[in-house]
């Protein structure tokens, strides 16, 4: 009987632990590079931006197999049931002119060989299509850099919001370890009679809302890291761990005098500008068809004819083979390549206009950016000063409250202004550290 319990004892055991295995989570500790890396090989968006390359260099080599020989074979073989019929003049046998005589020609089997050759030697649009090519790659590599970017902007912020996220729970807890201290002290003094039952009550309602206020900031922080995740493409089961760490130094970091800055750092600029060049490749190439194109082909035949089904057994083959030239010239076509050069020319104008319109709108997000990260500084150095002294309010009125010069009123007050400057200033921090990203990337330098 015990052996059985043992035996059993051990299956659940194993049974136990081979679940703990399959559902075992994956630790990940990261930095803000880490992150961004992890995001660059698993998100499903920048995945699709990199399929996109392996797409163009498809169409890329397409368009190189056009400049290239093509090489086909054919091999058929015809059984006639019946011969087929031909009509000769009637005159040539002795009979009346303008008549004609039936007869069959040939041999019931018939089979044939060929291997033709097909090599272009000379089409513009080709030709132009062999120059764009890197140009269309290049273009597709800085489409998902843009991507990549995006997801990178959107990273930092929740990031650097999830790292002082802790600096706001550590805020929370200190007050209500504060106040709890402070309702320990309160009922000592109620019991001597120096406090009312309602100042204890009052106590008793900041620690509740408190604990509140901790419970939905840390919800909300669970939510920032479901979202972090799910933007890197990481499971959201995995566990998440943020190892950078950021000081009001690094924040406030005045990057905003620097007034050095070039159009061609921003990705979406260098996409337009690569779109750019892809049109005048387009101009190129329609202008081009005006040119003949010329292309050689050339073939080798072998056949051979037989009453009976006997190929393999001898007898002759006869060859064919031949070497051409064809030129093709095009003369009028209804002016349809006269339109598409006009539709090219007005595509380019359209790219130089959505240039110049990228120029004015990083000059104004910029521009708009630098004034919001100024502010944002500002604001951030304004709240920590509030916060300092609403601690040292509060610690004076705490002193008074606790040798009988200062009432219960006084001390809820304190507190709570206290816990309102800390909350500006998180709010405070939280728009530094997007106004500073959004900086870097209306720079091109995030």
């Amino acid at each position: 009987m015990n052996t059985k319990r043992m035996i059993a004892a051990g299956l659940i055991l194993t049974l136990i632990a081979f679940a703990n295995k399959t559902t075992a989570q994956t630790k990940n500790e990261f930095s803000i590079t880490q992150c961004v890396d992890y995001a660059n090989k698993n998100n499903l968006q920048v995945k699709n931006a990199l399929l996109a390359i392996k797409s163009q260099e498809a169409i890329n080599k397409e368009v190189t197999a056009s400049a290239l020989p093509s090489v086909n074979a054919t091999l058929g073989g015809i059984n006639y049931l019946q011969l087929p019929v031909s009509l000769l003049p009637g005159e040539i046998f002795g009979g009346t002119a303008g008549t004609f005589i039936p007869v069959r020609f040939g041999t019931n089997y018939n089979v044939n060989g060929s291997l033709q050759l097909q090599q272009l030697l000379f089409d513009g649009q080709v030709f132009v299509a062999l120059q764009a090519r890197r140009t269309t790659i290049a273009l597709q590599q800085k489409s998902a850099e843009v991507t990549e970017e995006m997801i990178k902007t959107n990273i930092h912020k929740i990031y650097y919001q999830l790292v002082v996220s802790k600096t706001q729970i550590a805020l929370l807890d200190a007050n209500i370890e504060r106040l709890q201290k402070l309702e320990h002290d309160s009922k000592e003094l109620y019991k001597n009679g120096f406090v009312e039952k309602l100042d204890l009550d009052k106590i008793a309602v900041q620690i509740a809302n408190l604990q509140t206020e901790k419970l939905k900031a840390a919800n909300g922080i669970e939510l920032g890291y479901i979202g972090l995740k799910t933007l890197m493409g990481m499971p959201v089961k995995d566990t998440l761990v943020l190892t950078d760490k950021i000081s009001e130094d690094q924040i406030t970091t005045d990057i905003a005098n620097n007034q050095e800055y070039n159009y061609t750092d921003r990705k979406e600029f260098q996409a337009v500008s690569l779109g750019k060049k892809l049109n005048e490749y387009n101009i190129k190439r329609y202008q081009l068809s005006y040119l003949p194109t010329i292309a050689m082909s050339g073939a080798y035949t072998k056949n051979a004819q037989r009453n009976q089904f006997d190929f393999f057994k001898g007898g002759d083959w006869f060859t064919t083979s031949f070497i051409g030239l064809n030129i093709s010239a095009p003369i009028f076509d209804g002016f349809a390549r006269k339109a598409r050069i006009t539709k090219a020319k007005i595509d380019l104008q359209q790219t130089e206009n959505q240039l110049q319109n990228l120029r004015i709108s990083i000059d104004a997000e910029v521009t708009q950016a630098k004034m919001n990260f100024t502010t944002a500084i500002s604001t951030l150095n304004n709240q920590k000063k509030n916060m300092q002294l609403a601690e040292s309010v509060y610690a004076q009125t705490k002193k008074k409250y606790e040798i009988g010069t200062g009432s219960n009123m006084e001390i809820t007050g304190a507190q709570t202004d206290l816990v309102t400057a800390q909350t500006n200033y998180i709010g405070a921090m939280y728009s530094a550290i997007i106004a500073r990203v959004d900086y870097l990337k209306a720079t091109g330098k995030l």
